[in-house]
């Protein structure tokens, strides 16, 4: 039977799940893949985390030189978060000739690039399951499952924090303030939210994902971002009116065009499978040429569904002896020939405060029409607490963004309408 001696940096939150899964189901892995994965060491400065797992002295490594140049250990499993420290580390291992397991998405969403030259360069491995979509089989599914498909799309909610904030607002009635606090009581929240809501965590996942569905590099900045902090229940509330359910989607999208990434907020239907996708759930989309559509549905984040993804990766490592790279050309910029669209296409939901007076909404229409903008569902009531106004809810036909963008700018400027909310409504 195969020995692996796994050491793992971090014993936080995911850390701490792998290490239970490690030791608590180290007969089932000898039993079904027969290989034996010892822990050899663990680095962490913290005494309570080591002791709260029942880490053995012995096994509580001093510092990241002790466990490269360890002879018995095959597999160093990064899970400090961050980047600076985290990419020092994940060198020193590749460098060594280390295995490595990741699931850090920020470090590998920026600087895959220059950890795989490191991984070629000494033949070792590099698996990053678990830095997307938690215990979510998706990367496993672009690189072993859908390999025959040319993939034109990839969707999804695929931020657990945005997703149970998000939950909170329309399920219990609660507000921004309200929900973000819940969430942070629950700990799926950090104190500093920022990285969730404004919409970074998605784009750095939408990455990492689009590189692999679509065969080339795509950068996280070249992912129009944009959070949910300013959406509020009257959005919510109006969105359920008309048959909608409001999510943080990342959408990425290949065509003859070019590609197309994108996470914000947006409106989906009632009967859309992703509707369901509640609390903090994920769910991916992928679509195929010849498979269709594939969707993958499960816990996002969380010690033991992450820790299993890493887990998955360490016994892939462990079991298969030729190492495998990226399929394209894996740079710290894309391919030069390569061309993102920013200008996309989607429909629109947008909310109005109006002069209530006849005329108002042919107007309206009229400087909707010269950007090309037609609507398709229209909602009319009394402004709240003000006067002789009137509150205007429309969802557009698909249109390009700089349209609406350009219509927004001229209905605010002319003072015909103040614009409150332009959310996208996905089709």
């Amino acid at each position: 039977m195969k020995k692996v001696g796994v050491s793992i940096l971090g014993l936080g939150t995911v850390g701490g799940g792998t290490y239970r899964i490690l030791t608590e189901h180290a007969e089932f892995f000898r039993r079904t893949q027969e290989v034996d994965l010892v822990i050899e060491s663990v680095l962490e400065q913290d005494g309570r985390k080591t002791e709260a797992l029942g880490v053995p002295a012995e096994k509580v490594a001093q510092n990241i030189a002790e466990v490269v140049l360890d002879p018995d250990v095959n597999v160093v499993v990064e899970c400090l978060g961050g980047v600076n420290e985290a990419r020092e580390y994940v060198l020193d291992a590749l460098n060594a000739g280390k295995t490595v397991v990741t699931s850090n998405k920020e470090l590998f969403c920026k600087f895959s690039h220059e950890l795989e030259r490191a991984a070629k360069r000494h033949n070792a491995g590099l698996f990053f399951e678990a830095s997307c979509v938690g215990g979510v089989p998706i990367i496993r599914t672009l690189l072993d499952g859908v390999q025959s498909n040319e993939i034109s799309r990839i969707m999804g909610v695929i931020n657990g924090t945005t997703n149970f904030i998000l939950s909170e607002m329309t399920e219990k009635g609660s507000n921004y303030a309200d929900a973000l606090a819940r969430a942070q009581q629950l700990g799926y929240a950090e104190a500093d939210p920022a990285a969730d809501v404004e919409g970074f965590d998605a784009a750095y996942k939408l990455s990492i994902l689009s590189s692999l569905a679509f065969h080339t590099k795509v950068p996280y900045t070249k992912v129009f971002r944009e959070g949910i902090t300013n959406i509020s229940r009257e959005d919510i509330e109006d969105g359920d009116s008309l048959g909608y359910v409001l999510k943080l989607l990342a959408v990425g999208k290949r065509s003859s065009a070019g590609v197309e990434v994108r996470v914000h907020p947006a409106f989906v239907r009632k009967d859309h499978p992703l509707a369901s996708v509640g609390g903090n759930y994920n769910a991916v989309f992928v679509t195929g040429d010849s498979v269709g559509d594939v969707m993958l549905y499960g816990q996002g984040a969380g010690a033991l569904p992450t820790g299993s993804a890493i887990v998955s990766d360490i016994i892939f490592a462990s079991t298969h002896g030729e190492m495998r790279y990226s399929t394209f050309k894996n740079g710290a910029a894309p391919e030069k020939d390569m061309k993102f669209l920013s200008d996309f296409r989607s429909a629109y939901y947008l909310r109005l405060t109006v002069d209530d007076e006849p005329g108002v909404l042919a107007k309206l229409s009229s400087i909707l029409a010269k950007y090309n903008i037609s609507i398709v569902e229209l909602i009319q009531r009394t402004a709240k607490g003000e006067a002789g106004k009137a509150t205007l809810v429309l969802v557009t036909h698909e249109t390009h963004e700089l349209a609406v963008k350009n219509a927004v700018a001229k209905l605010n400027a002319t003072g015909l309408a103040r614009v409150e909310s332009v959310l996208r409504v996905a089709l």
